[in-house]
């Protein structure tokens, strides 16, 4: 077989059309909201990442997504991130849905030109949800004297440790309404001509299977990464990952400092409740 030309080499690599190469991204975990053992996913953390998948010389980049969601608007960051890198260089984004990809994950979803998911895969979520707990008879019960002053009649809103107000929930209600607003928009728009069925159901905060999902045009078909690249651009394309570079010691593992230690409890019960809505 007769080797490369020397000006074959010189190409960039998206145009040796024996070699495509195919840069892969991660995007797995609660977003915004994390462990000690399980970062989260942030615009900051991201940036590098997808600055270094994007480039001249590759053919595509494929999102892998495995995530329940998390914070409205690091979503809409790495979202606008992603789609402005893939608009400078001209570059088309597959997205693979993993076990779940709902809510804010299926915010990030929507980046791709073209979403895939296998059968079994959990998809939608297009909805906003504040959850919490009243505490107000328990520390009444433990002699617990709650004692808080503001400047500012609404700094204490939703105190879980007083009663509920009916206007700080319309409030929130109000807040909410505008974050999903801002979501079915931009489904709408990543989606436009490919949505079947009945918006309030699509816009309601149900999932479904990847299955389902496809029937209602929320993924472009069933199908896994390697699969799904190859048949677009043969079996001699190249997958490279593109990873966050890692520092030494505990932050290598997703340790922070000590100080951020209790604050850590708390954001994993968070992401761990995120995950187990959907059954993970």
């Amino acid at each position: 077989m007769a080797k490369p030309s020397i000006f074959s080499r010189l190409l960039p690599q998206r145009f040796r059309k024996s070699q495509p190469r195919i840069n892969v991204v991660r995007l797995h975990g609660a977003i915004g909201i994390g462990s000690p053992l399980r970062p989260p996913l942030t615009a900051k953390d991201l940036d590098p990442v997808l600055e270094r998948a994007f480039n001249k010389n590759i053919a595509a980049v494929a999102l892998a997504v495995n995530s329940p969601g998390g914070s409205a608007v690091q979503s809409a960051l790495i979202h606008a991130r992603i789609r402005t890198l893939a608009d400078e260089y001209k570059i088309p984004v597959y997205v693979f849905c993993e076990d779940v990809a709902a809510s804010g994950g299926y915010w990030l979803a929507c980046a791709g030109d073209e979403i895939y998911a296998d059968e079994s895969s959990i998809v939608g979520s297009i909805g906003v949800i504040s959850a919490g707990f009243g505490f107000v008879e328990a520390i009444g019960k433990l002699g617990i004297e709650r004692r808080v002053h503001t400047a500012g009649e609404n700094k204490s809103i939703l105190d879980p440790f007083q009663p509920q107000k009916q206007e700080d929930v319309d409030r929130l209600l109000a807040l909410q309404a505008d974050v999903h607003g801002a979501f079915k928009s931009l489904v709408r728009s990543r989606r436009a001509g490919k949505l079947k069925g009945d918006e309030t159901e699509m816009f309601s905060g149900a999932f479904w299977s990847g299955r389902q999902a496809l029937d209602r045009g929320l993924i472009d078909g069933i199908g896994h990464m390697h699969d799904v690249l190859k048949k677009k651009f043969g079996d001699k394309m190249v997958l490279k990952n593109i990873a966050a570079s890692r520092g030494w010691g505990l932050s290598r593992l997703g340790f922070g400092t000590f100080a951020e230690f209790p604050g850590a409890t708390f954001d994993a019960l968070e992401t761990r409740a995120l995950w187990a809505k959907f059954g993970l």
